[in-house]
């Protein structure tokens, strides 16, 4: 392998145009870590929030949270992993956008046979963000068959893995999107009802659709534009599980609002807790891929681009032209 990669990185926050892509050198794996030839990568809207800023982080920034590839060196103390397996992961610290990387090993999971790369880098974050969504974020009792949820972006990465998980576990999924082809995307993909929300009150429809009991819970990424309105389609102690901020984020909120709404529940998920140890990942990995093999859960990717051409990818992802999952190629 080259001593030298090509890799996205960002040298200050903002637009687009601030991710550059440049030669930068490769080292061999120490304790704990692995190299890793890349021959897929994920794109998130995560990436996003880093490259803006809202989530801030020291500059310059190597770019993306999520790839596919071969283990090519291990280092001292890895045992899970070994020279030429066929792996992936979605990890802290950020560094996908990249032909190869040096990068902490427990995160990282071997890739079964029957998975492809590009399917592999296009499911781990956002099929392991759906496993805890719906397995480890759970209102009150649980969810069992036959329970109403509202997942918002349901035509997005996370969204249509959502709609298909969802299906197998027997819950009714009430799925949101802004235009009718994306609606129609997420009823493709196992939600029992849609709802654009651009051309229907939400709150409306899921209280029609429920019979005016409302829904267990609400998986929620869009942030500032639908929170409110969000809490209106609880059932009395329902959950609002908040993961994203992609319209901005949630303005501040009293607590005696909750109570108000039907002593609901509120919390602020993110993947990299339920990821924080060796097992917890294999555990959850395990499940995705499982989900994966048995042809519950097809893994959509609807975009691809060169990593040369990361700019459009964001802007693309930005404009909510995407549906699906998208993926970066080296090729």
């Amino acid at each position: 392998m080259s001593k030298s990669v090509k890799t996205v990185i960002i040298e200050r926050h903002g637009g687009p145009e601030e991710l550059k892509l440049v030669d930068l050198p490769v080292a061999e794996p120490g304790p704990g870590e692995i190299l890793i030839e890349h021959k897929a990568i994920g794109l998130n809207y995560i990436d996003v929030y880093q490259r803006m800023g809202l989530y801030p982080m020291a500059m310059p920034l190597k770019m993306g949270m999520e790839a596919s590839g071969v283990v090519m060196a291990v280092g001292e103390g890895v045992t899970h992993l070994k020279v030429g397996d066929r792996a992936a992961y979605a990890s802290q610290p950020p560094g996908s956008y990249c032909e190869a990387r040096v990068m902490p090993a427990k995160t990282v999971c071997k890739l079964p046979d029957a998975i492809d790369f590009e399917t592999g880098a296009a499911m781990m974050l956002k099929g392991l963000t759906a496993q805890y969504l719906l397995n480890r974020t759970l209102p009150q009792g649980g969810l069992h068959p036959g329970d109403f949820i509202l997942f918002h972006a349901a035509a997005g990465g996370v969204g249509l893995i959502a709609c298909q998980w969802a299906k197998a576990l027997g819950l009714r999924l009430i799925g949101t999107a802004g235009s009718d082809a994306k609606c129609e995307l997420a009823a493709s993909h196992g939600a029992s009802h849609v709802i654009n929300y651009s051309k229907e009150d939400f709150v409306a429809r899921v209280k029609d659709i429920t019979a005016g009991v409302g829904v267990k819970a609400v998986y929620d990424s869009v942030g500032k534009d639908t929170w409110s309105k969000s809490l209106d389609c609880l059932a009395p102690f329902g959950l609002m599980a908040s993961f994203g901020n992609a319209s901005g984020p949630v303005p501040d909120m009293s607590p005696g609002i909750l109570a108000g709404k039907g002593s609901l529940y509120v919390t602020r998920q993110t993947l990299f807790t339920h990821i924080a140890t060796r097992e917890t990942t294999q555990l959850m990995a395990d499940d995705l891929f499982d989900k994966v093999t048995q042809g519950l859960v097809h893994i959509p990717i609807e975009q691809r681009y060169p990593l040369a051409q990361i700019q459009q990818a964001h802007r693309d992802l930005e404009a909510r032209k995407t549906t699906g999952c998208t993926i970066l190629t080296l090729t």
